[in-house]
């Protein structure tokens, strides 16, 4: 004789209406049993509930229970099924992560490639929650199973084959803490090269962009690559700063991030190899709580083609962001970077998560993570705010966010 389960799973599947829940839950509170485990999900109108149940000592009393929950799934218009359950069984691994993935669009196929990736380093998915339809698609996987290193090595893989964005981070209750954001400026936070923007005031811009674009891969010593740049800027009028401050163009949802992320009590830095004169304004505009860069020489109203005091360097920007992490009791681990080029990589190594933001092979490369849409508010996602969320909190702020084109 087969022995009794302790736990039934009761699932109830059909279009979702006020009072499913209520309703199911009435009819199992009838039967004295207890609830165990308990998740729904909605997708597209269509319901889905789960409900793991302690199951009656007897016989009759089981049979009475299905009778029931039969009844009750039937007067709701729903598909029922009940079969004995497991138990609340535990994860499988001590070892959970959350798999972001981006894709602009994110086809099935790219889908089907991630979770198959998954599955091969012997983890398994969990959960799967949308975080994001518009302007770019985003989930967050919930992982069990296999170490961060090899779902890493395994999806950066796919990543790159699929054209699309992962994230893997560790599943811990830190991703919910505050947190410190430190962010290039530079073709991060703003499009474009604010020394090239200032060039062409002095008729030399492709030729700075061309040092630029070195820099950034790493071909050239920083410091030396600017003071060079910086040279060739010798005679521009300071207020051509002005000019420049204006036409520069903010990275599509970089307001978007400030203003949420602050409600929530993280603080900002923009640490730049650019210049103080652009960077201070920047901070000041985005409500950005610290701010580091260099300075330009101004003498009688025109640049010198100098900088004045210690370049803000590749070492610079890991320096300064362990030193606000350290004036904000953080630990390292509760910090993110943010940026492009080759002089942020040792930003990118010190942070808690580094993430490459359209930025150069070499930096990709040696990040925790890769953006490659053009939106910074992207970010969010991977840390379990979803475009819901944002648009909601915007609302009750009295900030309208435009209807989607879909």
């Amino acid at each position: 004789m087969a022995e009794a389960p302790d736990t039934l799973l009761i699932t109830l599947t059909g279009r979702d209406r006020p009072g499913v829940t209520s309703s199911t839950l009435a009819t199992l509170a009838l039967a004295g049993v207890d609830v165990v485990d308990l998740e729904q999900i909605v997708l597209r109108g269509r319901l889905v509930l789960g409900l793991l149940v302690t199951a009656p000592a007897d016989a009759a009393s089981a049979d009475a229970l299905r009778t029931a929950i039969e009844e009750t799934a039937h007067a709701l218009e729903m598909s029922v099924e009940i079969e004995p359950g497991t138990g609340d069984t535990p994860r499988r691994s001590r070892e959970r992560a959350h798999v972001t993935v981006l894709g602009m669009p994110l086809k099935a196929a790219a889908m089907a490639a991630v979770t198959r990736r998954i599955a091969s380093a012997g983890a398994n998915i969990d959960q799967i929650v949308r975080m994001a339809r518009y302007p770019v698609t985003a989930f967050d996987l919930h992982v069990s199973g296999a170490s961060q290193e090899v779902l890493r090595t395994e999806l950066a893989v796919e990543a790159a084959a699929q054209g699309i964005d992962i994230a893997v981070q560790p599943e811990n209750i830190q991703r919910r803490g505050q947190k410190l954001i430190v962010m290039d400026v530079d073709s991060t936070l703003i499009d474009g090269e604010v020394i090239e923007m200032i060039a062409a005031h002095a008729g030399c811009e492709d030729e700075v962009a061309r040092v630029t674009e070195a820099a950034m891969r790493g071909e050239l010593d920083f410091e030396e690559s600017l003071r060079a740049r910086v040279a060739l800027l010798k005679g521009v009028p300071a207020s051509a700063l002005d000019q420049v401050y204006e036409s520069i163009q903010l990275n599509p949802g970089a307001r978007t991030m400030v203003r949420t992320l602050r409600r929530l009590g993280y603080r900002f830095a923009i640490v730049s190899g650019g210049f103080s004169q652009i960077t201070d304004r920047l901070a000041e505009d985005l409500g950005i709580h610290y701010a580091r860069a260099n300075e330009l020489e101004i003498v009688d109203g025109v640049l010198t083609g100098n900088v004045v005091g210690k370049v803000v360097d590749r070492a610079a920007k890991a320096e300064a962001l362990r030193e606000y992490a350290t004036e904000l009791g953080l630990p390292q681990s509760a910090t993110i970077a943010i940026g492009d080029g080759a002089n942020d990589l040792d930003m990118l190594a010190a942070a808690g998560l580094g993430v490459a933001y359209n930025a150069k092979p070499a930096v990709r490369a040696a990040a925790h993570t890769a953006v490659n849409v053009p939106y910074l508010d992207t970010i969010m996602y991977l840390l379990g705010i979803t475009r819901e969320e944002i648009e909601a909190a915007d609302a009750e702020a009295g900030i309208v966010t435009p209807a989607p084109v879909l």
